[in-house]
C-alpha cells in the first residue's frame, strides 16, 4: 500500500486565539507562525481578517514572512469578509481564503432563518467570489456533524463546482462519535460524484473528549486534512491536538498516512505555545504534558527498567521530550529506589535495598514525591556507610 500524505492544518492562531485569555499580538503571531512552518505545518490560519484591525494586520504580516506553507485566512459567506481576507493574503505566496456557513438545521433555521435552498446558493456565492481572489479555496459546512448527510452532499458537491479545492467537515460542537464521524467522511467519498477534485478536511472539536479520535476516523475514511491546534487549544473544550494526531499517525504506519510533522520540535512547540498564551499545558496532557513519560507505580517502574517498550510505546526523545522520569512516591518499588541510588553514585546491595526500602516508604507517606535530598538524607543515615562510586 503506497503512503499517503495527510495534510496538517494549523488553527492555533485562529481557532486557538479564541480561547479566552489567550490573545496574541502581531509580534507573538509572527513568532509562532514562523516556529508552525518550521515544524512541518502545511496551512497556518493566521486569523479572521475582518474581526479586527489587529487581526488583519496579523495576517498581513505573517504573509510576508511565510515562504513555504500557505497562509490562509478565514472569512464568513459575506462579500466584504472575502474581499478583507484577500485584502490581508495579497502577500502571500500561497494564499488560501477560508468561507463557509453553518448547514445544520440548527444553524440553517435558528441562526441564519434561512432555508436549506437559500444556505446552498449562500456557499456557491462565497466559493465563487473567494475564486476572483485566490485559486486556493477551502469552503467549511459548519455544524458539519449535525448536518443530514445526503444535504451535506449537495453541499459539498455544490461548492467544489464552484471552485472549492478543500471542503472542511467540521464537528463543530465535538458532538460526533468517531465511528458516525468516520461514515460521515465515508458518504461524501462515495457519493458527492466530484469529490476527487477537492481535499477533505476534519476539523474536530473536543467537547466530549474526541475530537483526536474523530479526526483519526476521518482521514481513515478518506480524508486528506486534518485542522489542528498545538496543546489542543480552542473555543470551549478545545480543538483537536495536532500533536496527537500526528503521532498517532506516526506510530499506526499499517494505515498507510504520514505528515511532514518534524516531530522532534512537538515538545519545545508546546511549550512556546503555552508560554505565549499563558496557557499551561496539564500534566497528564498526551505527548507534550509533563507526566506523559513519567513512571510511579511499582509496577510499571519494574517493566520500565527492564524494557522501556513495556510501558512507552514513544522515544521521549521522537517527541522532543526531555526523556523518562522514574517518579519515586508511596507507590513504587524496590527496582526504582536501586535505579535513582544508582543514578546518584551508591553501590547498594539487594539487601540493602531491602532495608532502606523500608525507610523509603516512610518518607514517601509524609510527602508527595521523593526527591534527589531525600535519599542523600537516607543513604547518609543508612549504616553501614554507602560507597559512592566515583
Amino acid at each position: 500500500m503506497a503512503e499517503s500524505k495527510v495534510f496538517i492544518f494549523d488553527t492555533t492562531l485562529r481557532d486557538g486565539e479564541q480561547v479566552p485569555g489567550c490573545k496574541l499580538n502581531t509580534t507573538e503571531k509572527v513568532e509562532l507562525a514562523l516556529e508552525l512552518e518550521a515544524l512541518g505545518v502545511d496551512i497556518i490560519e493566521a486569523g479572521f481578517p475582518i474581526s479586527s484591525p489587529g487581526d488583519f494586520e496579523s495576517v498581513a504580516q505573517i504573509s510576508k514572512i511565510i515562504k513555504n506553507a500557505t497562509v490562509c485566512g478565514l472569512s464568513r459567506a459575506v462579500q466584504k469578509d472575502i474581499e478583507t481576507a484577500a485584502d490581508a493574503l495579497k502577500s502571500a505566496k500561497r494564499p488560501r481564503i477560508h468561507t463557509g456557513i453553518g448547514t445544520s438545521d440548527f444553524h440553517i433555521k435558528a441562526k441564519f432563518n434561512a432555508t436549506p435552498e437559500e444556505i446552498l446558493q449562500r456557499a456557491v456565492q462565497a466559493v465563487k467570489w473567494a475564486r476572483n481572489f485566490v485559486d486556493d479555496v477551502e469552503f467549511y459546512a459548519e455544524d458539519a456533524g449535525r448536518t443530514d448527510n445526503d444535504y451535506l452532499a449537495r453541499v459539498v458537491e455544490a461548492v467544489i463546482a464552484a471552485g472549492a479545492t478543500t471542503v472542511n467537515i467540521p464537528d463543530t460542537t465535538g458532538y460526533c462519535l468517531p465511528n458516525q464521524y468516520g461514515d460521515k467522511i465515508a458518504w461524501l467519498v462515495n457519493n458527492v460524484p466530484n469529490i476527487d477534485k477537492a481535499v477533505i478536511s476534519c476539523h474536530c472539536h473536543n467537547d466530549l473528549g474526541l475530537a483526536t479520535a474523530n479526526s483519526i476516523a476521518g482521514v481513515m475514511n478518506g480524508a486528506r486534512q486534518i485542522e489542528c491546534t498545538i496543546n489542543g487549544l480552542g473555543e470551549r473544550a478545545g480543538n483537536t491536538s495536532l500533536e496527537e494526531v500526528v503521532m498517532v499517525l506516526k506510530q499506526h504506519k499499517h494505515l498507510g498516512l504520514y505528515t511532514d510533522i518534524k516531530t522532534q520540535k512537538l515538545n519545545p512547540m508546546s511549550r512556546l505555545v503555552a508560554d505565549t498564551m499563558r496557557t499551561p499545558v496539564q500534566v497528564n496532557k498526551a505527548i507534550v504534558g509533563a507526566n506523559a513519560f513519567s513512571h510511579s507505580s511499582g509496577i510499571h517502574q519494574d517493566g520500565f527498567l527492564k524494557d522501556s517498550l513495556t510501558y512507552e510505546i514513544i522515544n521521549p526523545e521522537e517527541v522532543g521530550a526531555e526523556g523518562s522520569k522514574i517518579v519515586l512516591t508511596a507507590r513504587s518499588g524496590r527496582s526504582a529506589l536501586a535505579h535513582r541510588f544508582h543514578k546518584l553514585g551508591y553501590q547498594f546491595t539487594r539487601n540493602d535495598i531491602d532495608i532502606l526500602y523500608q525507610r523509603f516508604l516512610q518518607v514517601a507517606d509524609t510527602k508527595k514525591e521523593v526527591n534527589e535530598e531525600d535519599l542523600h538524607q537516607l543513604a547518609k543515615a543508612y549504616s553501614p556507610q554507602p560507597v559512592i562510586a566515583l
